[in-house]
């Protein structure tokens, strides 16, 4: 009987903490443990009309954002033609149609930002027009071309690294970084306005979204904030909830990845690995080795979020939605990539 209550209190302190990629699942007090959304993040919601479902805010310099609440987009009005950065599948199909109230130019461009579908997965809505340059990394046009998806027009002009748009007087740089997705993702930046653009990297007044917006190479996504940094702008666009953000909110999202990553470094590096690694093994037997490696994770992850989360729940919002698997994310790294 003793034996039985000491295996199966093992079982309980296995149990892995559900996020809410699984809500599906959660139970009505589950859902509640999780904290409401910050009074500061609310207050910079959009007003939007349910009955168009988006928003349309000039920001200068000829730039105009659009958002749901849920995805962002911007475009260009220049005096030759108007430049569109992504078309979101939420709202892509009406922005030709909000341009159309703002500007009588011709739509020349459409930029994307990355490969991902929830971004550019609206650029149908642009297929009519005429003499349309669609412009994006190689390796995201050579994806394009690989999944044939006619939510997602093909691009007819590419470049490897870096690309200056012109038009009517204005510029708009174009510059490859590896932050997030396969394929590349782009800073858009448009100096006259002091307007940079940055999809899945940065969400004003949020932790990241989950894994550190899913990125693909973290080592690169350590340095995005610098990176974002060292351009001269006002407004920044992330692709992503509430609010348009300001060089602070870059700045905060720095503070928070590097606060996860030296913790569960610290975390990591700190522990008795073989005490955990024998204990375990005394209980499970020495040849599970997929589940003692797991004990031994989880108690970096485990130990990590506690440590964390006091810090910032107050600070950005989701932060105990998905601080779970930002360290995960943090851990495989610090495990397998990272120096000592």
């Amino acid at each position: 009987m003793k034996k039985l209550m000491y295996l199966l209190a093992l079982a309980s302190a296995l149990c892995i903490h559900v996020s809410a990629q699984s809500s599906q699942e959660d139970s009505p007090e589950n859902l509640r443990k999780y904290v409401p959304i910050l009074p500061s993040v609310k207050a910079q919601m959009w007003k939007i009309d349910p009955k168009i479902g988006y928003a349309v805010h000039n920001v200068g310099g000829g730039v105009y954002v659009i958002s749901d609440n849920g995805w962002q987009s911007a475009f260009l009005v220049t005096d030759e033609g108007v430049i569109v950065f992504d078309a979101p599948a939420s709202f892509g199909k009406s922005i030709p149609s909000e341009i159309a109230k703002v500007t009588d130019k011709p739509i020349k461009m459409l930029v994307y930002s990355h490969a991902h579908k929830d971004h550019i997965g609206g650029s149908a809505a642009f297929k009519n027009i005429k003499d349309l340059k669609i412009v994006s990394l190689d390796t995201v046009s050579d994806f394009l071309k690989e999944m044939n998806d006619p939510n997602r027009l093909l691009p007819n002009e590419t470049f490897k690294t870096t690309k200056t748009l012109t038009l009517g007087g204005h510029t708009v740089e174009l510059t490859r970084h590896e932050y997030h997705s396969n394929e590349g993702d782009l800073f858009i930046y448009v100096p006259k306005a002091k307007f940079l653009m940055a999809v899945d990297c940065v969400t004003p007044g949020y932790a990241p979204f989950s894994g550190f917006d899913i990125t693909t190479n973290f080592h690169q996504y350590l340095k995005v904030f610098d990176e974002l940094l060292a351009y001269k702008f006002d407004t920044f666009v992330g692709g992503h909830l509430t609010s348009i953000g300001t060089r602070e909110d870059v700045e905060i999202s720095k503070e928070f990845t590097l606060d996860v990553y030296n913790t569960v470094k610290r975390v990591h590096n700190n522990m008795d690995q073989t005490a955990v690694w024998s204990g375990t093994a005394k209980v499970v037997g020495p040849d599970n080795e997929f589940l003692i490696f797991k004990v031994l994770l989880d108690k970096v992850v485990d130990d990590s979020v506690k440590e964390l989360q006091p810090r910032w729940i107050n600070r950005l919002a989701g932060v105990d939605v998905w601080l779970p698997s930002h360290v995960r994310t943090a851990l495989i790294y610090v495990r397998w990539d990272d120096k000592e």
